[in-house]
């Protein structure tokens, strides 16, 4: 299973305004900028984002982006479902499935979904936005910023 670029442009994008949690808004364009991905297309996560609860925004000349809530209340598991949907290996074992297949009971591949369902779901559910601010501080100790003077999360 691979992530979309919305996937793994918008927990970019959430970690960038963790990075930046508790220094009021962040312009876009900053945002975009230092991610290397066009403002149209973040402004498109980001209202995604912002429709779920996690970022909220503030207009005018010092306005811009933040997160709804404190980085360690925000998990991975929140941003990837709301850019990407339901993280389920097949349909069968997704958790909104209205029909329940008719082999259900004596499907062996099924099983294996599900492991791979949970094995997933207990991953991103246990990362928090915290906890990537923590291990990019971790990484980044002694290093300084990049040549810009930004914080960068990956090139």
């Amino acid at each position: 299973m691979i992530l979309s670029t919305k996937g793994r442009y918008g927990v970019k994008a959430a970690l960038d305004l963790a990075l930046h949690y508790g220094e009021g808004p962040v312009p876009l364009n900053s945002i975009a900028e230092r991610q290397n991905v066009s403002d149209p297309y973040l402004e498109q996560l980001i209202a995604v984002l912002k429709k779920d609860g996690l970022v909220k925004s503030v207009r005018g000349a010092q306005g811009g982006y933040m997160l709804a809530r404190d980085p360690s209340k925000i998990y991975v598991g929140d941003l990837l479902r709301s850019l990407e949907g339901p993280m389920s290996p097949a349909e069968c074992v997704m958790e909104d499935q209205d029909s329940e297949c008719i082999k259900a009971d004596y499907c062996v591949t099924r099983v294996i979904w599900e492991k791979i369902k949970e094995s997933i779901d207990s991953v991103i559910d246990s990362i928090s936005l915290q906890d990537m601010v923590d291990e990019y501080n971790k990484m980044r100790e002694g290093e300084g910023e990049d040549e810009s003077g930004q914080k960068c999360i990956c090139r």
